[in-house]
């Protein structure tokens, strides 16, 4: 008999405890009228600008030596491999207004209109040349690290020219060089 009067009080204290979490249960049940409140808004989506390319502004005058393209970026002529003291100046002038663009790199290509029969003859005088180049708008202001130098030897067009191109700016270049 004990173990049924323990059964029997057991099974009252457990059908105790359900009832009086059956009556809190149903006083925690949200009301159905009462829509839930709606979720925040997500945050406005970031406005990217596309990317363009980035050239420099018109500078206050023009820069002897220098000549503009019509894809942008700027020709200088050179027989040699030393700057006159006319094109250095205008090449400073231009680095200042080149290290003024945020960001991008500056390309400098090089072309030698000879000699004809030796290859590695050109490819060396047009790296001189982008090197002389180089130095005179590292020498106005522009980052050494933002200059890359292609030196083109001598190509189909056969110039003695120096292009500097801005950043996003296309080589005029590049069919010459496919060929």
């Amino acid at each position: 008999m004990k173990q049924g009067a323990a059964s029997f009080s057991r099974r009252a204290g457990l059908a105790a405890c359900f009832a009086m979490l059956a009556p809190g249960s149903r006083a925690q049940t949200p009301n159905p009228s009462l829509l839930p409140d709606p979720a925040p808004a997500p945050p406005p989506p970031v406005q990217l600008t596309p990317l363009r390319p980035q050239i420099p502004q018109p500078m206050a005058g023009p820069l002897p030596g220098l000549h503009g393209l019509p894809q942008g970026g700027f020709r200088l002529r050179m027989t040699g491999a030393e700057l006159s003291p006319a094109q250095t100046a205008a090449l400073q002038a231009l680095a200042r207004n080149l290290a003024a663009l945020p960001q991008g790199r500056i390309t400098v290509e090089a072309q030698v209109s000879g000699p004809l029969e030796d290859v590695s003859t050109a490819r060396r005088l047009s790296l001189a040349r982008a090197q002389a180049v180089k130095s005179a708008l590292i020498a106005g202001g522009l980052t050494p690290t933002r200059i890359d130098l292609r030196p083109l030897g001598r190509l189909s067009g056969a110039q003695d020219a120096v292009d500097i191109l801005p950043p996003g700016v296309a080589s005029p270049n590049a069919e010459a060089r496919r060929s």
